[in-house]
């Protein structure tokens, strides 16, 4: 009798451990995806969000957006974009893209839409786009042909200057010292729209001029930043190609410096398309 006694605790003891283990797995099952993990893409890995500046401007522009995203814990690289012609400056980001382990999320503010269509081509490591205040053309599109489309106050704020390095003539671009505030920078403080103009980078013609051979917001998911009161992109422009490129799009009231005027707004949008981008790699089969 003992021995039958011990034999029928010891299969008490058996099905209470299956039990509780099965209690454990459906638990794991049904329970919900931690806050902490949501904004991670496939195998847990969190993106490499990268920010590429426009014309007149240098990395720095993004300087409050990237304390906003630093402290949610993301790597963040905002590489100097060379603003010398539209082929040019996008070989070297898509290098730049290439060196990163990872999963993606690039922006690009202005002009530097108009590069990040065309470096993140090809790449299947960039996850989304985010354009800001941006040019985002199709293909056979460059900026002049898009600003002639749709006329804003910059056509009229930039003055020419020549230039020559190693045996290359070409023409510099420069926004004039009393048009920055007005056109560029008008929801900032004088002073602040003023340390902008001293300096500023310019951006060689070609980097309008050239037209676009490739544009990545036809395959990678997007969003964009409308400002409502920008003076350098006119906002309409922003609406069409956002509409064309079916971007998740919101508008805000502010001006073509959106990433230093408003950065809480640029850096929300910066994280939809992050913790989108992770949803969606998640669901999808292909990358399990």
């Amino acid at each position: 009798m003992v021995a039958s006694a011990v034999h029928g605790i010891r299969r008490r003891t058996r099905r209470l451990h299956v039990t509780a283990a099965g209690c454990a797995v459906a638990a794991l099952c049904t329970a919900p995806a931690s806050p902490a993990l949501t904004d991670r893409g496939a195998g847990g890995a969190k993106p490499t969000i990268v920010l590429v500046h426009g014309a007149f401007a240098d990395g720095s522009s993004w300087n409050r957006v990237i304390e906003r995203l630093e402290r949610r814990g993301y790597t963040v690289m905002a590489p100097a974009n060379p603003l010398r012609g539209l082929y040019s400056d996008s070989t070297y980001i898509a290098s730049v893209l290439k060196s990163i382990k990872g999963p993606i999320v690039l922006a690009g503010h202005s002009y530097g839409g108009a590069v990040i269509s065309t470096a993140a081509a090809g790449n299947p490591q960039v996850k989304s786009l985010v354009y800001i205040s941006a040019l985002m053309p199709d293909v056979g599109e460059s900026g002049m042909s898009l600003s002639a489309r749709f006329p804003s106050a910059l056509g009229t704020a930039t003055t020419s200057v020549p230039y020559q390095a190693d045996g290359v003539s070409g023409t510099d671009l420069y926004l004039k010292r009393d048009k920055v505030h007005p056109v560029f920078a008008a929801c900032l403080p004088a002073s602040e729209a003023n340390l902008l103009a001293v300096t500023q980078r310019p951006a060689a013609t070609t980097a309008f001029s050239e037209k676009a051979k490739v544009a990545a917001w036809k395959n990678i998911p997007s969003w964009a930043l409308v400002g409502r009161q920008d003076m350098t992109i006119n906002p309409d422009q922003e609406r069409f190609e956002a509409k064309r490129a079916h971007s998740h799009t919101v508008e805000i009231n502010t001006c073509h410096v959106s990433l230093i005027a408003r950065p809480d707004a640029v850096a929300d949008l910066i994280l939809q398309a992050t913790t989108a981008t992770a949803t969606t790699a998640a669901a999808d089969p292909r990358t399990r």
